[in-house]
């Protein structure tokens, strides 16, 4: 007989299997999860690899053409800050936490990607003001659970510094632990992004980033504890993860700005484009979405993006769409290792070495994802423990797609529609690999 259990899931973004398999002796916490429990040790992610995709497909189970969240922003060719892929409502398909909602079972949700304005019972949704008139208090009112975050601000604001690491994670790691204790959700989903950030700035191997693993293993810890505190330790699964891997860069390519000279686009003097535009270049940093308009010439446009310098590969957008990435482009064009791309315009030339004067500013990074997943050594992982779950197993290789029908067996819930992964089945322990 399968009884209902609880879930919480850790995402611990830009995790790669490469921090596990090197510095698992330095984590206490994450180590002690491997040894009593499941590791996925190498998970394949999806196309493209960015958080905001990732973590869809991560409670839904679908690929990015299917769910909808085909990038981490939206495309406003006209915007310098254009819209993040923020609101639940952009969703396509059933989330995990809608079918846990639905069982009158209680949710809860810290800075989980595409959660605003959901149904989540307490909800602190990822979002920030890109507007001259509005601010942060606002957004997050209008998005979040409004009593909940008035609570958690007015009892944990003190450790936040707007939205810088790690004092972010702090923050809503605080928050994490008091709703684990007081509020006990069926299900919790957990976003913490201290490492990515520091990978962004100083590297994928930098001292900062392997500091901020360890604070990241620390925090773990905290929230285990706050089931035990809870009395529901024995009834909770979790689940440690990492939503994509990151690459180290030094150049970025301007595709638009390649664009330009052929009259293709009109840039404007702020970086952007006019609404006059043929083809237009979206990047997802390791890649890039290019779209056309009224534009016959294909052939052409190829070429130019074959020719230019740090190009890996031109994909057509029907094999695009194949692999689960936008279906309306026309072409998916992918990076070589140490670039990236940008939608800017204005720029002294289409390829250009990241001064490292800039790291820490908009667009300007020493670490990226967005790659294609099948680059080498490229893979995230994926922990699983509790009382569902086998000890000391090693699970060598999986998709990013087979962990939300795993959560779903966990909580005893099913997805509507059939999903293109299946669930981690050898995870489990006798009795609990059938969902009644």
């Amino acid at each position: 007989m399968i009884i209902q259990q609880r879930l919480v899931v850790i995402s611990l973004d830009a995790m790669g299997s490469r921090d596990l398999d090197e510095h698992l002796e330095e984590l206490p916490n994450l180590r002690r999860l491997v040894v009593t429990g499941t590791r996925v040790r190498k998970v394949r992610g999806i196309y493209p690899t960015l958080t905001y995709p990732s973590h869809t497909t991560i409670i839904t189970g679908q690929y990015p053409a299917v769910h909808g969240i085909v990038n981490n922003t939206k495309m406003q060719p006209q915007r310098q800050s254009p819209d993040w892929y923020w609101y639940q409502r952009d969703v396509k398909v059933p989330t995990l936490y809608d079918l846990v909602r639905q069982k009158h079972e209680k949710t809860a949700a810290f800075l989980w990607p595409v959660t605003a304005g959901s149904k989540i019972t307490y909800n602190l949704a990822e979002i920030f003001p890109n507007r001259i008139w509005t601010n942060q208090v606002l957004v997050s009112l209008k998005a979040s659970s409004p009593a909940f975050l008035l609570r958690m601000n007015q009892r944990y604001g003190h450790l936040r510094r707007g939205i810088q690491q790690p004092e972010l994670d702090d923050f809503i790691t605080a928050c994490a632990i008091d709703t684990l204790v007081h509020k006990k959700p069926t299900l919790t989903l957990i976003h913490l992004v201290d490492m990515d950030s520091m990978r962004h700035r100083y590297g994928v191997r930098s001292e900062e980033a392997m500091a901020a693993l360890k604070r990241l293993d620390a925090r773990v810890g905290k929230l285990i504890d706050a089931t035990i505190a809870a009395g529901t330790f024995s009834a909770t699964n979790f689940a440690i993860l990492g939503d994509h891997y990151q690459i180290n860069v030094d150049h970025m390519i301007h595709l638009n700005q390649a664009f330009a000279k052929r009259g293709w686009l009109t840039p404007t003097a702020n970086g952007t484009v006019k609404n006059d535009w043929h083809v237009w270049a979206k990047s997802c940093d390791g890649s890039t979405y290019v779209y056309t308009r009224n534009f016959a010439d294909s052939k052409h446009l190829q070429q130019v993006l074959e020719e230019t310098p740090g190009v890996a590969r031109v994909i057509d957008g029907r094999t695009a769409a194949k692999r689960g990435a936008d279906p309306h482009c026309r072409f998916m064009v992918e990076a070589d290792a140490g670039y990236y791309f940008t939608d800017e315009t204005g720029r002294p030339d289409v390829v250009e070495a990241v001064d490292p004067e800039s790291l820490g500013q908009p667009d300007r990074y020493h670490g990226v994802h967005g790659y294609d997943p099948d680059k080498p050594d490229y893979f995230t992982t994926l922990v699983l423990n509790g009382p569902a779950i086998k000890p000391n197993q090693i699970i060598d290789e999986a998709r990013l797609i087979a962990e939300a029908p795993t959560f779903a067996k966990l909580l005893n819930v099913q997805f509507p529609e059939k999903l293109p992964g299946q669930a981690l089945t050898a995870a489990f322990k006798e009795g609990h690999d059938d969902v009644k």
